[in-house]
């Protein structure tokens, strides 16, 4: 049974864009993009409209071409709210790759803002998270073309008073080799109400499975070595983001690498909850995603289906009717990447062949899903 069916796949191209020969865009980072017409607000809801102080101008670290950076922007709240719709826009969007916005409570207030003080620029660099010693909530992610996506259900993001937020824009600098260029000074629109009694308060799951891509037929380099490969990773992101491949292969494969194509994770429920909405991310060699409940199992379920994966139509997508989870249950999510395309991509066709592993970068890649849920504890299903 298939709860959420997303199939992201095009057979229309943007300004300076091709396919594959599959309807899929070859050009992604060169699509247009605007902020999306806002919905017509609902009962008790209020938008509103905040832009980052100050243009940044980013710069790739480390001899990389991409640079994650975290710009605050402070909602002014006085009084409790629920966020229940985000739409970022990026003002430079041929730089930006995506965004995720995160909710900061007030007693992480301090540490961003001195934190914002202590880097130059607008900001700071950010691999891997917001960079804060206990961490926002991730609220919403930005891919090029994004729409804001609404529950019909009486479900939101809490925020007390003194909240801030923290954008976390991923730059690519593929067309400067790395060199800083072009500004940006994103904004994003909140939709807010006061919520209910019997408003239930969400929060984002995220599900990772490892990448283990070897470089494709007719390929060849120092970088399709994976022991190189990884070394390359942790030197453009720092030590912590080169393991994250390590600790995702002794999470989802009992540490052994299993090269190929297709990836999984498997995640037992830890506590009872209800999933609203699914979203599939990975970088530019993504083919499909998939998030299942109970494979394998007579009471098997489709959370999310992306069989044809569009980097510039990456949407969370609400579940028809929404999905009670519950310990014992397990969640997997799988996700197929294609290094063939790497030859038909104007941003990666010039880079040398590498064997993909997790990365922050353009040329790395992502496994991805993330589930829109309510219920008791944490942020995670790890």
């Amino acid at each position: 049974m298939t709860l959420v069916a997303a199939a992201c796949g095009s057979n229309e191209t943007g300004s300076g864009s091709a396919t594959d020969g599959g309807g899929r865009h070859t050009s992604p980072m060169h699509m247009p993009s605007s902020v999306a017409q806002a919905l017509p607000l609902r009962a008790g809801e209020r938008f509103v409209n905040l832009t980052v102080p100050q243009p940044y101008t980013p710069s790739a670290p480390n001899g990389g071409t991409d640079e994650y950076r975290c710009l605050v922007i402070d909602p002014h709240l006085t009084k409790p709210a629920y966020l229940t719709g985000t739409q970022f826009e990026p003002g430079n969007p041929s730089i930006v790759h995506h965004a995720i916005t995160y909710t900061i409570p007030p007693e992480s207030a301090a540490e961003a803002r001195a934190k914002d003080a202590a880097t130059p620029g607008q900001g700071w660099t950010c691999f891997g998270g917001d960079g804060l010693s206990q961490g926002g909530a991730w609220v919403d992610t930005w891919t090029p073309n994004h729409k804001e996506t609404l529950l019909k259900q009486d479900v939101g993001f809490p925020l007390k008073p003194g909240s801030l937020l923290v954008l976390q824009v991923h730059y690519n600098l593929l067309a400067t080799g790395g060199r800083a260029g072009a500004s940006d000074q994103p904004r994003v629109r909140l939709r807010l109400t006061d919520g209910t009694a019997a408003t239930k308060p969400l929060a984002m799951v995220p599900l990772e499975a490892p990448i283990e891509l070897p470089c494709a037929g007719g390929e060849s380099g120092p970088l399709c070595d994976r022991a190189a490969a990884i070394a390359d990773v942790a030197k453009r992101f720092g030590v912590d983001q080169g393991s994250r491949e390590a600790q995702l292969v002794s999470r989802c494969s009992k540490g052994k690498p299993v090269p190929g194509n297709t990836q999984h994770c498997d995640y037992p429920v830890p506590r009872p909850m209800t999933v609203y909405a699914g979203l599939g991310h990975m970088h530019l060699l993504g083919r499909s995603i998939k998030v299942e409940l109970d494979p394998g199992t007579p009471k098997a379920r489709t959370l999310l289906d992306v069989p044809s994966f569009d980097f510039d139509n990456q949407k969370l997508t609400p579940l028809p009717t929404p999905v009670d989870v519950k310990p014992g249950d397990t969640v997997r999510v799988t996700c197929t990447h294609d290094a063939t395309l790497r030859r038909k991509l104007p941003e990666l066709s010039k880079l040398p062949p590498r064997y993909v592993v997790w990365g922050d970068g353009t040329s790395d890649e992502m496994c991805l899903g993330l589930l829109s849920v309510t219920g008791p504890g944490g942020k995670s299903l790890r």
